[in-house]
């Protein structure tokens, strides 16, 4: 694997132009926290022009994109509660006359069960739901969404606006669109939707007469992988890379994954790992762990994930952990307000992980540095 360093975001932003020079996607992984959105601004910046606050090449999807949609929640009557568009933004661009409700719903339809309608007088977006009671079909208007139908609506509503890039012959509104750059568009999703976004996208960008170059960055194992079969060419494979950060000096790391993509539960172990050294372990890692531990005993036919515990000569040990990890990976924790484990639990945390890569035969190149230490002995 060829590895290469960076001192800064706008240089690593430079290096990726640089190699959609030569080729149509940039796959890039990397953990929460490396930096992904602040690249992806980095690289927004490189195709704007100083002297031209018009002049443009790239049209992105990240956190700031989401910013663009906000709730009135109508907190005097609590009954309309609509989806404000910022209407100084340039990504709406000739939303008046393009039909954008007609241009989104199809993609809608794939994730989701509500309507909505776009009101571009007041700049807003009203959503709907039709409920069923038996015969009865009841609609009812101006419903709140969860955070994850908000993010699917918001993702659509982008895609159709790629969809538009990709059509135009250079004398419409998104003619200038050279490069598009996709960051972390499921964090609110489920694995199968997941899988469904990534097969969408891929399918979407690939098209051959298109001429945009495309470069996307994920902390989601799943999509990653997804994207790298989904994308794959015999004559132009996507560059794929593993980003991180470089903890020896203020900089980035970029490794060539190769031909062969993470697997799913590899790369979550890896996670695991890293978060493990770095001593920030977090409750909601045990339910990382033991999914592992899980898809681990189902390949080798086995009913539960005890069977891939180490158990020392009196089965003391197994037996504990098995039940340790049944009680710590039930609670109710949350990815967006992460509670860091007791100290006592970091350590059984660490035997558990550190005896499972023993164990089986993983890459040890996965795992290059030495474990923390036990804070107990």
């Amino acid at each position: 694997m060829s590895v290469q360093t960076f001192t800064d975001l706008p240089e690593l932003a430079q290096h990726l132009r640089d190699e959609l020079q030569t080729k149509k996607f940039v796959l890039l992984y990397a953990y929460n926290g490396t930096g992904k959105t602040r690249l992806s601004t980095a690289f927004k910046d490189l195709g704007k022009d100083a002297n031209d606050e018009d002049k443009r090449d790239t049209l992105y999807f990240n956190a700031f994109t989401e910013d663009l949609f906000t709730w009135d929640n109508d907190l005097d009557n609590d009954a309309q509660r609509v989806l404000k568009l910022n209407a100084s933004s340039r990504f709406f661009a000739g939303l008046e006359t393009m039909e954008m409700d007609n241009r989104i719903r199809p993609l809608l339809d794939r994730y989701a069960d509500f309507d909505f309608r776009i009101d571009t007088d007041r700049w807003e977006v009203h959503f709907s739901r039709t409920e069923q009671n038996g015969d009865t079909h009841t609609t009812i208007d101006d419903i709140k969404l969860s955070r994850g139908e908000e993010n699917i609506f918001i993702w659509c509503f982008f895609l159709a606006i790629v969809q538009l890039a990709l059509d135009d012959d250079g004398s419409g509104p998104y003619g200038w669109v050279k490069y598009v750059y996709i960051d972390d568009p499921i964090s609110s999703l489920d694995d199968q939707n997941a899988v469904a976004v990534a097969t969408h996208l891929a399918r979407l960008l690939k098209t051959p007469e298109s001429q945009l170059k495309t470069a996307i960055s994920t902390h989601h194992t799943l999509f990653f992988n997804v994207l790298c079969n989904e994308i794959k060419r015999k004559k132009n494979q996507p560059n794929r890379f593993f980003l991180a950060r470089d903890r020896s000096s203020p900089g980035y790391i970029l490794r060539d994954t190769g031909d062969t993509p993470f697997f799913h539960h590899v790369a979550a172990l890896a996670e695991l790992y890293e978060a493990e050294r770095s001593g920030e372990l977090y409750t909601h890692h045990f339910n990382m762990l033991r999914a592992i531990l899980e898809k681990t005993a189902s390949f080798h036919g086995y009913e539960t994930f005890s069977a891939c515990l180490r158990k020392n000569e009196n089965d003391v040990g197994g037996v504990l952990h098995t039940r340790l990890l049944n009680i710590l990976s039930h609670g109710n924790y949350s990815l967006y307000e992460p509670r860091e484990m007791l100290e006592e639990n970091k350590d059984y945390f660490r035997r558990i992980l550190h005896d499972f890569i023993e164990r089986y035969p993983f890459n040890p190149a996965l795992f290059p540095s030495e474990p923390a230490e036990s804070s107990t002995s």
